[in-house]
């Protein structure tokens, strides 16, 4: 089946759009509900997480209070959702991690973390999170104690924690995301590195060390063969093998892509690049 063409941003049709008014400030992100296509959270610089209907274009519900929120994540059964944030007066050590739920004005459970969460990306289980951290770590949690989900098999010295956490990265890790198959973990950091992880033994199994600059964003592609990295530096989208790190393809951009996204189903990348939405294939097989 032929999908319908991709209109154009610069002449929209107005009777095909919806618009949802309700923040008092810039909205940082938005995310589907992976289950239920109708419902979308929004979530703004005015510390306001907004559930809405796209049907009947109103605000079902939202949760106040949460401070500056700076990231966020579906679980894959669509019946809650994990938020990082700057503490409200920014005293506690100034950011904590959030589990929401819809039909609640309080957070289900909230932990305060030592640093930054820059990321957040859910295990296809549903019973783990990834987070993306700013002293270079990404923790593993458990979902919904918000718990470390592992342990290290050493003894530790007094006052020393006993998490596991993957340490892959010399400064921020910025991005996570978990390939398809669900067998590699990617982190990016501040420090243009990409690390691959084996979630069988959460061991680095290869990083890419191609990337122009600290990265902002990662995507697997649909059946978790290829990885690609987006960055706020250099002018070019590298495509990567997710088993052995091989250079696939590369793309030549104007501009840095700081956000990259595979399509679900296709070698189709989509990126922003000079205002406008681009969407290309990617021949896997020749390599340039």
């Amino acid at each position: 089946m032929t999908p319908p063409p991709l209109g154009n941003p610069d002449k929209p049709v107005v009777r095909q759009s919806t618009e949802l008014k309700g923040h008092s400030a810039a909205i940082e992100k938005i995310a589907f509900n992976p289950i239920k296509d109708a419902e979308l959270c929004s979530m703004s610089a005015d510390g306001v997480i907004r559930f809405w209907d796209v049907r009947t274009k109103t605000c079902t519900h939202e949760v106040r209070g949460l401070g500056e929120a700076n990231t966020m994540a579906w679980a894959p059964d669509g019946e809650c959702l994990v938020v990082g944030s700057s503490s409200p007066d920014n005293k506690s050590g100034g950011f904590q991690v959030h589990i929401l739920d819809q039909s609640q004005s309080t957070p289900l459970t909230s932990q305060l973390q030592a640093t930054r969460v820059n990321d957040v990306a859910f295990c296809w289980s549903g019973k783990r999170v990834f987070l993306a951290m700013g002293d270079g770590q990404t923790r593993i949690l458990s979902i919904p104690e918000l718990e470390p989900a592992l342990r290290v098999s050493y003894a530790v010295g007094e006052g020393e924690s006993s998490e596991f956490s993957l340490k892959g990265h010399s400064a921020d890790c910025l991005s996570v995301a978990l390939s398809p198959t669900g067998r590699f973990l990617a982190t990016g950091g501040t420090d243009a590195v990409i690390a691959l992880w084996d979630t069988t033994k959460w061991t680095c199994q290869r990083t890419v060390t191609t990337m122009a600059g600290p990265v902002r964003s990662l995507s697997f592609s649909w059946d978790g063969n290829y990885v690609i990295g987006g960055s706020s530096e250099g002018a070019e989208l590298e495509v990567v093998q997710t088993e052995t790190g091989e250079h696939v393809h590369t793309f030549k951009t104007a501009n840095p892509v700081p956000v990259v996204a595979w399509a679900p189903t296709r070698y189709f990348l989509a990126y922003a690049e000079l205002g406008s939405l681009r969407i290309v294939g990617v021949d896997t097989d020749r390599k340039r």
